[in-house]
């Protein structure tokens, strides 16, 4: 078992079952997540007895980077993981300072058909360690601390709740990443009962929903998961999401020419998210190898953020990120490119 799979209320009790004091997880932890350390023989304020058992139950296996690539305020990462699989990882240079998208599975079961990362399929869910480290490795490789994560990557986060939870527990906690919850952001396709699961564990972090359609018959075209969950009972788990937890949330919205771009999707739309406390956050469609669906021009994405606008709901334009190397938004896959 990877170490960077424990919480760290996780470890206290490991250490505590073997007759430990439990102060040992601060200490553990500081070399973990402070110090870095690739080995348990770094851990220099250990006995050589204690170092020894931690090397009995644990690793430290860190994921391999095997491609980088970069453009303009993006960069992209390939890791190669321990068994053999690979996901990818992307920087974003921001003013406000450096977001890291991080991916929660190798593959996708949602299959939205605009996606390029849910075309194999779920091959397998990340272990927590596997997410704190797309961090903690890309940060030793850019020499920059992380300050924003965005749970986006490839995978629905909902689909691994459990490792998800222990995720944010570490990438929040002051003694691991030490990361702001409000700094996090979750995003989720609508897998209703985690919602509200979710919900009641009222943490402060951001949560974002990709709705990417108006109306029932469109969603259940572009994405499988509104046939299991639809539109109404989306929008009541984000009710009570809201009532819990008193944050605003996103309503992630791709847009396809010809697709779900008309004035009366904008106005559909409004009426869906009305008297919510939210924005819409308007991604024009990377293209990716399915040839299927066109980006709009740009007048007539201007032109649905005018309605949207003018109906006095937040609305933002996403700033396009890196897709020259094939780093946006749906642009993510977890197979290497011979």
């Amino acid at each position: 078992m990877n170490i960077y799979d424990l919480t760290f209320e996780e470890l206290e009790n490991y250490f505590l079952d073997i007759e430990e004091k439990k102060y040992r997880a601060s200490q553990v932890f500081k070399w973990l997540y402070k110090e870095r350390v690739l080995s348990f023989d770094e851990m220099t304020d250990l006995s050589k007895e204690l170092i020894s058992k931690l090397k009995k139950d644990f690793n430290i296996n860190y994921p391999l980077v095997v491609k980088e690539e970069h453009d303009k305020d993006v960069s992209k990462f390939l890791f190669k993981l321990n068994d053999n699989e690979h996901i990818e990882s992307v920087v974003m240079y921001h003013d406000y300072g450096i977001s890291l998208c991080v991916s929660s599975q190798v593959g996708c079961n949602m299959k939205c058909s605009f996606c390029e990362s849910g075309k194999r399929g779920r091959v397998r869910n990340l272990l927590p360690s596997e997410m704190i480290l797309q961090v903690i490795q890309i940060e030793k490789i850019i020499k920059k601390r992380i300050s924003h994560i965005v749970v986006m990557g490839i995978g629905e986060p909902f689909d691994n709740f459990d490792n998800l939870v222990t995720f944010i527990k570490n990438a929040n906690n002051p003694k691991g990443l030490e990361i702001g919850a409000r700094h996090i952001t979750v995003s989720t396709c609508g897998i209703v009962p985690k919602i509200y699961e979710f919900a009641n564990l009222s943490y402060q972090v951001n949560l974002a929903i990709s709705l990417h359609a108006s109306n029932d018959k469109l969603r259940d075209e572009l994405m499988p998961i509104n046939k299991v969950y639809k539109l109404e009972e989306l929008i009541e788990s984000i009710k009570y999401y809201l009532k819990k937890t008193n944050r605003r949330v996103t309503f992630e919205y791709i847009l396809l020419k010809g697709v779900n771009d008309k004035k009366e999707n904008a106005l559909e739309l409004c009426k869906l998210v009305k008297d919510l406390n939210c924005y819409i956050n308007l991604i024009p469609y990377n293209e990716n190898s399915d040839k299927k669906y066109k980006k709009p021009k740009n007048d007539e994405i201007m032109k649905f953020y005018d309605i949207i606008k003018k109906e006095g709901i937040n609305v933002t334009v996403r700033r396009e990120f890196g897709s020259n190397i094939s780093a946006a938004c749906g642009q993510l896959r977890s197979k290497k490119e011979e």
